[in-house]
């Protein structure tokens, strides 16, 4: 039986969804200002390959929801400052709603890269507008929510336990907020958050509003995600996904807004949350110019499928460090991986399934890699081990090739790699493209970064394209 650690409880605690075979799984989305990077590529992963041990391991049937947050997100996630969208849109010239498509798409295309398999339903806040209001109605009526001259906001003193979600008192939730930040005088209490935004003072010519009984204005950020996962997912949901940067504040919100509305506990039964990925052991940040999209380490050379593995290499709730030294040698073990595989050179059947009641019959050193596998995903999505039965299966000695490909092929329907798929290479290359291709392995190899980045320009300006892949340099004339 899968167990997961359950951030609410702090404890690992064994999988049992509220209803028999089936399983609602909601998971925080991206706020489409601006472009996704790495770190997010890490939480996605994570969330797939729980997705993926629930329905291929687990035999549960997944119904999955992820929102796009298109509205309502401020800055600050207290309800201050600008509104992200409209940040965006100024810096990028262009309207809100360009901008949000523009990111939607980036964000989907990288997401796919990353061999992500996308939810059942992806919502956006802006088409679900009705929904939100009505679910402020009923916080409000259930004497959860109130109204200023500025917004509608949600009392966390009426709340039991609030201050004590994810372990925070509600006196830890004030520590560092800013005093020069300017908060609304009409609040209860400072840690009340806004349920609505009115079209007043600083919000005055936000552009993004639509009418509500409590006028023109739009949703604060925390509504939107116990909306959509209601209308799609009921009321109580078994499953809700996020990064650690949303313990302190969202969650605790959802929690809240949504227990308050429906009169109904738990909210979500097990809380599954991602930490942070650094580079060179530093946060992510602009200023350093560390802050890399996937299409930045294709770049450089490397396979999505390579960073992945990077990912599935580190335990989701350990924070991760990612750096170029550590991309080259990940790299070079996915290929190895990916080689090893493809070199079984063995004919049909090996695809049948080996998980759960209908799995095909196996021998007896099939049954013990299996389970061995099993176990590592059933231990907390333990996936550096499942990718350590995975390099034992291919190095045994007992087992016939066609075992070994029917494992592991089964065991990739969980990581995602990919292993089965052929990268092609090009047949015929002019010799001076040859030549530079050559030298940009070789700077690559030394790790002389600029060098590689310097030649591949030089390919690029020869009408071809040069990447790399688990059997050597790929080239294609663009």
């Amino acid at each position: 039986m899968l167990k997961i650690f359950n951030s609410l409880s702090k404890n690992i605690e064994e999988f049992k969804p509220i209803k028999l075979g089936e399983v609602g799984m909601y998971a925080c989305g991206p706020t489409v200002y601006d472009y996704p990077h790495i770190g997010h590529g890490r939480k996605y992963v994570n969330d797939d390959v729980l997705k993926r041990v629930l329905e291929v391991v687990e035999g549960y049937k997944v119904e999955h929801v992820q929102n796009i947050t298109d509205v309502g997100h401020l800055v600050s996630d207290a309800d201050e400052g600008e509104d992200k969208l409209e940040k965006g849109a100024k810096k990028a010239g262009k309207t809100v709603w360009e901008v949000a498509q523009e990111f939607t798409d980036y964000f989907l295309k990288e997401m796919d890269s990353l061999n992500i398999i996308r939810p059942d339903i992806e919502c956006k806040a802006t088409d679900h507008i009705p929904e939100q209001v009505e679910l402020i109605k009923k916080i409000i009526e259930n004497g959860y929510g109130y109204d200023t001259a500025e917004a509608v906001y949600f009392d966390v003193t009426k709340f039991e336990d609030y201050g004590k979600l994810f372990g925070q008192s509600l006196e830890d939730k004030l520590v560092g907020v800013r005093e020069e930040v300017v908060t609304d005088n009409s609040k209860k209490h400072p840690a009340d958050f806004a349920l609505w935004f009115k079209r007043v003072g600083k919000y005055a010519d936000h552009v993004m509003h639509w009418e509500s009984p409590w006028g023109d204005g739009f949703p604060g950020w925390h509504i939107e995600c116990s909306a959509m996962s209601m209308k799609y997912l009921g009321e109580q949901i078994d499953l809700h996904t996020g990064g650690e940067d949303h313990l302190s504040i969202h969650h605790p919100n959802e929690i809240a807004q949504s227990e308050a509305a429906t009169g109904k506990k738990p909210f979500v039964k097990y809380w599954f949350h991602s930490l942070f990925l650094a580079v060179d052991g530093k946060k992510m940040s602009k200023s350093l110019g560390n802050v890399y999209k996937v299409a930045d380490i294709v770049e450089k050379g490397f396979s999505p499928m390579a960073l992945r593995y990077y990912y599935l290499s580190a335990h989701y709730r350990k924070q991760m460090n990612f750096s170029w030294e550590g991309m080259e040698g990940v790299s070079n073990s996915y290929k190895k991986l990916k080689k090893e595989f493809l070199s079984l050179r063995v004919e049909g059947g090996q695809d049948k399934n080996v998980f759960g009641k209908n799995a095909v019959e196996l021998s007896g050193r099939e049954t013990y890699f299996r389970d061995e596998f099993v176990n590592a995903v059933e231990n907390d999505l333990n996936m550096s081990e499942a990718l350590a039965v995975a390099r034992a299966v291919l190095k045994d000695d007992i087992l016939s090739s066609f075992e070994k490909r029917r494992l592991v092929e089964n065991f990739d329907k969980v990581f995602g790699l990919k292993l089965s798929e052929h990268d092609d290479m090009p047949i015929e290359v002019p010799a001076e493209v040859t030549e530079l291709v050559n030298k940009r392995e070789e700077m690559r190899k030394s790790k002389q970064w600029a060098e590689s980045d310097s030649l591949r320009l030089e390919i690029e300006k020869l009408g071809y394209k040069v990447s790399d892949f688990f059997d050597g340099v790929k080239v294609e004339k663009i």
